[in-house]
């Protein structure tokens, strides 16, 4: 089977579960479209308990895909972009700290939390990991998944100063915890080259060498966009950015993501008022538009179809179960410390602190993380860990968080 044909079978998944999520359940259609995949993967995997291996094909199918690769090094660049490009500068900006202040202090404080929380839990449990090894699990599962985030909030109905905070702390903080995460790992492998001056290194040559080198291309777009009136050619431009850049980024082993949301950001707003017509910001909006939902589609059919492939055993369900209120619990600190150091210096609407936490969704990227993990003793409990909090994240969080929302804006508690 070529890539072409696993491309094909993905996307004709993905417009048929779309269809039968739009006439049944009407749900936001990337979790739609997750949930009926889920079923279908279970159905599989009951029917195999049977004695009918129906799941075979669908298991050769993602044997084909390295989802790590496939969302980490290619379909990230274009997401993030996206999702970008429509972030206005000025709401991000008045909420620069809070953003700020949570992508990093509050990547590295939950990771703590988590990490330390789950291994006394799992040491009860009787699935006793390493500590390191619970430290990482902590870092892949601390950063709020910007492809999750943007796809749901934006159709929660949640206030523009709390999108704002929820949208732009999910963009930034990917990089952080890619940093820390690359830090535990080399810990777990018993690398000896990890320092103090080697993490601060890592952390500046990647996250703030990654929002340098994403101005600059930003800038260089800019400039390019602006000697031209041809929309099919300025479409053309962004995608050769996106994917010229990214590529870049990753030899120069500099942060991608970053690099992405920054060109993102200057290209929405300043691209989009000074160097477009208003034909073009109208085709490049439809574009991106476009490839944002095909790409969010077919991602989450594969978290769907993940389960297929995941370590499952009585004991893994149970500690991914312990782990969901851990990890919602360190949300909730990590988000409670950040809000009352910065309420010194300035007010926050009620209820901030909860619909940030509950608003703070895990989706492909701490999967893609967990099975990057290399074949060890605790990399099954780790992925299905991941997988569990993942899907609830998505699915239970995703589906109430304009609930939520809406409870706090109104005023009832």
């Amino acid at each position: 089977m070529g890539l072409f044909d696993v491309a094909t079978i993905l996307v004709v998944l993905t417009a048929l579960f779309s269809v039968v999520n739009y006439h049944t359940m009407r749900l936001p259609n990337t979790i739609g479209v997750m949930l009926i995949a889920l079923v279908m993967s279970l159905g599989l995997l009951g029917v195999h308990q049977l004695g009918v291996p129906m799941e075979k094909p669908a298991r050769e199918l993602l044997g084909k895909i390295d989802f790590n690769q496939a969302l980490l090094h290619g379909m990230l660049a274009f997401l993030l972009f996206a999702g970008a490009l429509h972030i206005d500068l000025n709401d991000m900006a008045s909420q620069k700290w809070t953003i700020g202040l949570l992508a990093t202090a509050g990547v590295i404080a939950s990771t703590f939390i988590v990490g330390g929380l789950a291994w006394l839990a799992l040491g009860r449990l009787g699935t006793a990991l390493p500590l390191v090894t619970c430290l990482l699990f902590g870092a892949l599962i601390s950063p709020t998944d910007p492809v999750a985030v943007l796809g749901i909030v934006k159709e929660a109905g949640v206030p523009p100063s709390l999108e704002a905070k929820i949208a732009g702390e999910s963009l930034f903080n990917d990089g952080v915890a890619v940093v820390v995460f690359t830090i535990l790992s080399a810990l777990a492998s018993g690398s000896p080259h990890v320092s103090a001056a080697a993490v601060a290194a890592l952390f500046a040559w990647e996250a703030a060498g990654g929002a340098l080198f994403g101005f600059l291309l930003g800038l260089l777009a800019y400039r390019m966009l602006k000697t031209i009136n041809n929309y099919q050619v300025e479409v053309l431009l962004t995608l050769a950015f996106v994917m010229g850049g990214y590529a870049l980024a990753d030899r120069l082993r500099l942060s991608g993501p970053i690099a992405m949301v920054v060109m993102g950001l200057l290209i929405g707003n300043q691209g989009r008022s000074f160097a477009m017509s208003e034909l073009t910001r109208r085709n490049l909006d439809t574009f991106w538009e476009l490839v944002d939902e095909t790409l969010n589609a077919v991602l989450f059919l594969l978290i769907g179809l993940e389960v297929l492939v995941m370590p499952f055993t009585p004991r893994y369900l149970l500690a991914g179960l312990l782990v969901v209120p851990v990890t919602l619990l360190a949300r909730w600190l990590s988000v409670a410390g950040a809000i009352n150091l910065l309420r010194i210096r300035r007010p926050f609407s009620p209820g901030v602190i909860r619909l940030l936490t509950w608003g703070g969704l895990r989706g492909g990227i701490s999967v893609a993380l967990a099975l990057s993990l290399p074949q060890g003793p605790g990399r099954k409990v780790v992925l299905a860990m991941t997988y569990i909090v993942a899907i609830f994240s998505i699915s239970v969080q995703g589906l109430t968080v304009g609930w939520v929302a809406k409870r706090i804006t109104t005023g009832r508690r």
